[in-house]
């Protein structure tokens, strides 16, 4: 990729910018709904620039989920051209054009708050950590390009005349495959924590590298992310996990501490060599996620997370059942309350996928119990199939010949005709084993880890 270099009049820095036919984006490969939004900015007299990821991922040969602009028209600019506008966000004025399902998401030019004398918080306030609360203090293409989180994230296609502008040396570190936080990296941190989550994201995401000035603030400014709303790491973290990486992601957030922000429950139960029962499920979760995102099979978050969480509930079930005396049903019916509030503290998890989560964990007490008509009526429950796919996993993690057994008799149930169910349900008998409806014990659990 051939690249000139140019001064930039209004900030005297020296930006890069690549010609239409020295680059490889091209307009059949960009969104027509982001092209409408780019001509009609242009052609009334604005500035009109794609941003960030869907550059980078075209750059990168890669399809991007989505295209944002940047542009120097103001948010009720914007909203008086497209009548499909909607503006949103507080700390981030934003403008969102909508066609159908697809938004196409339109930021004006941010500039440098701290230099900007104003008593007015709805356009820039920071919180005694570093954090931006407010955001609003709008300026040029330049000043917006150091605004930027990452350097492969502030790159500019101009509409106008197909050129790409580079102001940061993203271009650089995209071919040296380097993750490079744009100024100082503990202050762009404070003021937004999540950064360092879209650093391990990017870094994974890519195959690169988190630069070492970039990285060396991460695992100490871990515990900012406890200052973020609940309902925004959930966001993050599915875009953490279920981005087809999701492996390589959990490794890099373990190896930045930020693991642990997210996932308390989990991070307690960490072994030193990480063989416990709830790791090896945490991995081989993450793997099988990743290897139907890779293969566009459908996943479900609830399944993922009830599957996360399925070791600290038990372990907190038997323990509510020893010290309260309770019968183990009613243990496990207060420990998932339990389990739920606490993780919905740090990653607020919607009601519809706890709804999901919680009939997933009912059913694996109730999939041992197959006699009568429960083994048809079990089979006709919505969640019986995520269910049956949390005991297969459990079955390859936990050395129990019942659980796998178990896995293998509702394995060939499910592929029976209807006379050979009635004959296998026949076989088991009447009798409960009781045994086999309740999880392994949590002294046996703790005995592995401790093993371990």
């Amino acid at each position: 990729m051939k690249k000139k270099s140019v001064k930039a009049k209004p900030s005297d820095s020296p930006i890069t910018v690549i010609p239409r036919e020295q680059h490889p984006i091209s307009r059949k490969d960009i969104s027509d709904n982001a092209l409408k939004v780019l001509y009609r900015l242009n052609k009334s007299g604005f500035q009109a620039y794609l941003v960030g990821g869907g550059v980078r991922d075209l750059l990168l040969h890669k399809k991007p989920k989505d295209f944002d602009i940047a542009t120097n028209a103001t948010p009720e600019q914007v909203r008086k051209l497209f009548r499909n506008c909607r503006l949103v966000g507080r700390r981030f004025r934003l403008a969102h054009i909508m066609f159908g399902p697809d938004v196409i998401e339109v930021a004006t030019f941010r500039g440098p708050h701290d230099q900007v004398e104003s008593n007015d918080r709805n356009q820039s306030h920071k919180a005694q950590s570093g954090m931006l609360l407010r955001d609003n203090i709008f300026g040029s293409v330049e000043e917006d390009a150091v605004r930027r989180d990452f350097t492969i994230n502030s790159l500019y296609y101009g509409i106008e005349d197909f050129a790409l502008r580079d102001y940061v040396g993203g271009i650089a570190d995209m071919e040296a495959g380097i993750i490079r936080l744009i100024g100082d990296p503990e202050t762009r941190y404070r003021e937004d924590p999540v950064r360092m989550l879209r650093a391990v994201r990017f870094a994974s995401k890519l195959n690169m590298t988190i630069e070492p000035a970039t990285a060396e603030p991460i695992s100490r400014l871990a515990f900012l992310l406890s200052d973020i709303p609940s309902a925004r790491l959930f966001e993050e973290s599915l875009k953490l996990l279920q981005s087809g990486q999701g492996y390589s992601t959990y490794k890099l957030l373990c190896e930045y501490h930020l693991f642990q922000p997210l996932f308390p429950l989990i991070q307690r139960g960490f072994s030193h060599g990480g063989h416990s029962p709830m790791e090896k499920l945490l991995v081989q979760v993450l793997k099988n996620t990743d290897h139907r995102i890779q293969n566009d099979q459908r996943v479900n978050p609830a399944f993922l997370f009830a599957a996360m969480l399925w070791y600290p509930l038990i372990e907190h079930a038997e323990k509510l059942s020893q010290e309260g005396g309770l019968q183990y049903y009613d243990a496990f019916a207060l420990a998932m309350n339990d389990i739920l509030d606490e993780q919905c503290r740090s990653i607020a998890i919607p009601k519809r996928y706890t709804t999901t989560m919680r009939d997933i964990w009912l059913l694996q007490l109730r999939l041992p119990r197959r006699q009568g008509k429960r083994a048809n009526k079990l089979m006709e429950h919505p969640k019986f199939r995520a269910a049956y796919d949390l005991l297969e996993l459990r079955a390859s993690i936990e050395p129990r010949y019942e659980l796998k057994e178990l896995v293998h008799w509702w394995a060939e149930f499910q592929q029976s005709t209807p006379p050979q169910q009635r004959s296998m349900i026949s076989a088991l008998g009447s009798e409960l084993i009781r045994r086999k409806t309740r999880p392994r014990r949590v002294g046996r659990i703790r005995q592995n880890r401790n093993n371990s």
